[in-house]
């Protein structure tokens, strides 16, 4: 099996949590026209409960406004955990994430991608035993949902978060330490900027350092508004991003504050563009006329 869709290089995004949360079919049948008419290539598909959104009904959305599906995006609510957690637990993690795959493979989504090792927000401290204790749990955890992955042709991204939200996984160093021994064409990184400009000590060194292995890539502004309303070094990463190689979509992911749920999740208390439809516009164009300048 593989996917009808593969993003080439450079394609623009946007994850509809800009606007909505969750993500239902409903809210994609009001966004996904509005990307298509602003000129984005692709779209994020968050899925925060299996049933969210129908798969077929989506499929069809992608194919009347020709965007393509850059990734189904993992949620890792509480509940949901592959590390320190007991047999049951790990069990109905891995079910939803071979879920969010069938979601993948049916729209034809390249990616999965997400922090799929732990919930958001779940930190504890790791001495260097513990730390490698647990990427061994969340390896042997992860394996069996790679091989469901890989054969519906799927890539899993593992996305590194800042230290508020997890004490796991918050370097592409620690991330590279913790796929190893996983297949590189199955399990790669998602790059966040927003977790990077918190956790590294510069964004273009830490993409060289995942070259061969970025599998995804989420943009915004360090205060998680408009990519390019900020200080972050763009064409430092997007350079960087160029030279590993890199072939899929930059997608803006945001968040709104007129959202309860979403706005207590990410911490997102005051707005962040003059609108959100402002946020979406004004990062896709100062994303194309950087990347032209390169």
């Amino acid at each position: 099996m593989t996917p009808r869709h593969h993003a080439p290089a450079w394609q623009v995004g946007a994850n509809p949590w800009i606007w909505h949360s969750p993500v239902t079919t409903e809210a994609l049948t009001e966004t996904l026209p509005r990307l298509a008419h602003w000129g984005f290539d692709c779209v994020e598909l968050p899925l925060e409960h299996p049933d969210d959104w129908d798969p077929a009904s989506v499929a069809k959305l992608l194919d009347a406004t020709g965007l393509a599906p850059a990734a189904v995006v993992a949620v890792m609510s509480d509940g949901r955990n592959l590390v320190r957690a007991d047999p049951a637990t790990a069990r109905a993690t891995q079910d939803y994430l071979r879920r969010c795959v069938d979601a993948a493979h049916a729209v034809g989504a390249p990616v999965v991608a997400g922090p799929v090792y732990a919930p958001v927000g779940r930190t504890w401290r790791l001495d260097r035993a513990a730390r490698t204790a647990a990427y061994d749990e969340w390896r042997a955890h992860l394996a069996p949902v790679a091989v469901y992955a890989a054969r519906a042709g799927v890539r899993i991204a593992v996305e590194p978060l800042n230290r508020y939200e997890t004490s796991l996984l918050n370097t592409v160093a620690q991330t590279l330490e913790a796929l190893e021994g996983l297949p590189e064409d199955v399990v790669g990184i998602a790059l966040d900027t927003y977790h990077q400009n918190i956790e590294e000590h510069s964004l273009p060194e830490a993409v060289r350092a995942a070259a061969g292995r970025v599998a995804h890539v989420q943009v915004c502004a360090n205060d998680r508004g408009a990519p390019g309303a900020d200080h972050l070094d763009w064409p430092g990463f997007l350079s960087a991003l160029r030279t590993a190689e890199y072939r899929g979509p930059l997608c803006i992911e945001s968040f709104t504050a007129h959202n309860d749920s979403i706005a207590v999740a990410a911490s997102v208390w005051r707005p962040l563009a003059r609108s959100q439809d402002a946020l979406a516009t004004d990062g896709l164009g100062f994303l194309r006329r950087t990347l032209e300048a390169l």
